[in-house]
């Protein structure tokens, strides 16, 4: 990775510098290079392309220019033997996320009425995109609300459009830049609030202005499947050894959502 990120910043003619930022199992690594910033994504041969390759690219043509986000300059594709490359070249944010190294908020944060706004506001205006990108399936639901929620699968029926991995590692402090969009797409009403209140939840603070901001979807019962979904999602998630100590937390909210206890992992 470290060599196929050094071989792209040649072909953009950039010089990578700061500091490795990796994703999940080593399949991106990220770097700022002068005003910009260089990600790679690897994958194996025959299994390169679909969603979320494509999810940066296609934001950047799709997602209004209204929706704060990193703007992208260049995308290069190349492979191996065994191995596809995808270098994505987009501008930097100098703004630094609410969190580092972790999607969890651990402890309260305190940011101004602008910033909630206009998380409010970017979020409206993607849910207008059309897309045909479907970021959250019902044969996942199907599959696996009984084995970590303890109930039967829920049907989603209001779907809108989506950032699909709202958390805090993806927000910036303000001025609001929403990064990463390589999962964005159709997705269940009420999916990224919950989301990011599922991540909020050890800064109860936080998790109840997320609660205020947003009950005009989180408060319904008809668009509770978008949260129940992203509740199970993070349980999977955790019963892999992920954030062990948001694990309790999150199984008590499903359980008051459900009124079901959650399964043991």
């Amino acid at each position: 990775m470290r060599r196929a990120h050094a071989a792209a910043a040649r072909q953009f003619r950039v010089a990578a510098s700061g500091s490795e930022v990796w994703g999940w199992q080593g399949r991106t690594l990220g770097r700022r290079a002068g005003d910009c910033w260089l990600r790679v994504v690897s994958a194996e041969v025959g299994k390169a392309g679909g969603r979320l390759w494509e999810g940066t690219a296609t934001a950047d043509t799709h997602v209004p220019r209204s929706v704060p986000r990193p703007r992208l300059r260049g995308v290069l594709d190349w492979t191996s033997p065994d191995v596809a490359y995808r270098a994505e070249l987009t501008e930097y944010v100098s703004v630094p996320p609410v969190t580092h190294g972790t999607p969890v908020l651990g402890l309260d944060m305190v940011l101004p009425d602008s910033w909630w706004s206009e998380l409010k506001s970017a979020l409206g205006l993607l849910a207008t995109v059309p897309t045909d990108r479907e970021s959250v399936r019902q044969n996942w639901v199907d599959r696996n609300f009984r084995r970590f929620l303890g109930i039967d699968p829920v049907r989603i029926r209001e779907t809108t459009t989506g950032h699909a991995d709202l958390h805090w590692a993806n927000l910036t402090r303000a001025p609001l830049v929403l990064l990463d969009w390589e999962n964005w797409g159709r997705l269940p009403v009420g999916y990224d609030p919950g989301l990011l209140h599922a991540y909020s939840l050890a800064a109860p603070a936080t998790a109840a202005r997320i609660r205020h901001e947003f009950a005009h979807v989180l408060d319904t019962v008809a668009d509770r499947t978008g949260e129940l979904i992203a509740l199970a999602q993070l349980l999977q998630a955790c019963s892999r050894g992920v954030h062990p100590t948001l694990a309790p937390l999150v199984s008590r909210r499903a359980q008051e959502l459900t009124h079901t206890p959650v399964p043991t992992p």
